[in-house]
């Protein structure tokens, strides 16, 4: 089980809303080895953003990705109050999704 998602949006003066995103995962890459034994590929394989219920960001993961991966993104359209909602899933089918307001 994975913690809580750390999500930051704010408004720029240019209108636009950068999203800052740090995600509590594991993210195995399947080329471990722990014991004598390959620890099994666990990692992220979709991320998705929405704005006030409209999808503003999609991304497709492999298992490079570091653990507890941080990433951010800008998108126009939205400004202080709305609500911004992440949600991931992962190659064992288990999911996350957490919401803030932009600030």
């Amino acid at each position: 089980m994975s913690g809580p998602m750390r999500i930051r949006a704010a408004v720029g003066r240019d209108g636009i809303v950068e999203v800052r995103v740090l995600m509590s995962h594991e993210m195995e890459s399947g080329q471990r080895v722990e014991a004598g034994a390959v620890v099994p590929a666990w990692f992220i394989s979709q991320v998705t953003a929405t704005h006030n219920g409209r999808t503003v960001m999609t991304a497709q993961w492999g298992p490079s990705v570091s653990k507890n991966p941080y990433f951010a993104f800008k998108f126009r359209g939205g400004k202080a109050g709305d609500k911004i909602a992440l949600s991931w899933i992962d190659n064992r089918n288990e999911t996350r999704s957490d919401e803030t307001t932009i600030a």
